[in-house]
């Protein structure tokens, strides 16, 4: 059974968090965890933050699982663009330039590598 997190409004670009994120699709919790601590990128502090939360949403939704039997992996993993903030900066001879400063939204699903193994070998014998 798969858990959630997501983390909304995050005041970075969704380009630099994409860039954190893509690191850590498709890996084990584990792993990942690891790539994070020692990603110098801003961005990558707080996606740690967010793949805890979502082993503990784990966690929470499957109390009977040993979390260390479950295998868990970050089966998808996503940035948005959130709002953006506009904002003027003063120009030269009395113009104005936009400054657009974005935002973004970034959701993590982990689930259970044992789970799928279950389900797959499920499918192969009612064939």
């Amino acid at each position: 059974m798969e858990a959630i997190a997501k983390l909304n409004n995050v005041p970075t670009s969704p380009r630099k968090m994409r860039l954190v994120v893509d690191m850590i699709r498709g890996e084990r919790v584990n792993q990942a965890l690891t790539i994070l601590k020692f990603e110098p990128k801003d961005g990558a502090a707080r996606v740690e933050k967010l793949l805890l939360s979502a082993v503990a949403n784990w966690q929470a939704k499957n109390e009977d699982v040993n979390l260390e039997d479950a295998d868990l992996f970050i089966k998808e993993a996503f940035v948005d663009s959130g709002r953006m903030l506009k904002r003027l900066r003063p120009a030269p001879q009395g113009r104005a330039h936009r400054i657009r400063k974005r935002s973004n939204h970034v959701t993590l699903v982990v689930d259970s590598m044992n789970e799928i193994d279950d389900n797959t070998s499920d499918n192969d014998t009612e064939k």
